[in-house]
Order: C-alpha cells, then structure tokens, then sequence
C-alpha cells in the first residue's frame, strides 16, 4: 500500500506536541528496526546464552498473580495515553 508523505505530514501536523514526540520516537524505531544490520545491544543480546530453566514457584505465583495488575485501559486512562493497549 502506496503512502503519500502528503498524508504523514498532514497526520504528523495534527498531533499534540507530547504526541509528535511519541511519533518521532516510533518513527526512529522503525527506521532502526528495517536497518540490515541490527544495533549493537541487540546483537548482544542475540549472543547471549537462552535461559531454558523452568519457572520457580515464586515466579509462577507472581505470573497468576493479579496483586499489581494493571489493564491496558486503566494504564491509558490513569497515564493519559493516546494509544490502545492489549
């Protein structure tokens, strides 16, 4: 699907300053994310070793936990995000 700049622009001059930043930063995202090569801390991530251990008992008690859960709605509403969260 062909995007005109015409539109980004129109879209991008629309948006609140606070919400041009939150463009801006996903933009550069994207760019970073189409480069060939990957940025080096992904790279080092990639090297390191996969942690295949099984989950501890605390960690699968915190997991089915919903002591200090927050839904995606009551973060957008209580952080005044302009974005849908799962």
């Amino acid at each position: 699907m062909a995007i005109r700049k015409e539109d980004l622009y129109r879209m991008v001059e629309s948006l609140s300053n606070e919400d041009k930043k939150a463009a801006f930063d996903f933009m550069e995202f994207l760019i970073e994310r189409s480069k060939k090569q990957k940025p080096n801390l992904w790279q080092k991530i990639d090297e390191l070793e996969s942690d295949n251990e099984p989950l501890t008992n605390e960690e699968i008690k915190q997991l089915e936990s919903e002591e200090g859960y927050i839904s995606g709605e009551d973060a957008k509403r209580e952080f005044g995000l302009q974005v849908d969260l799962p």
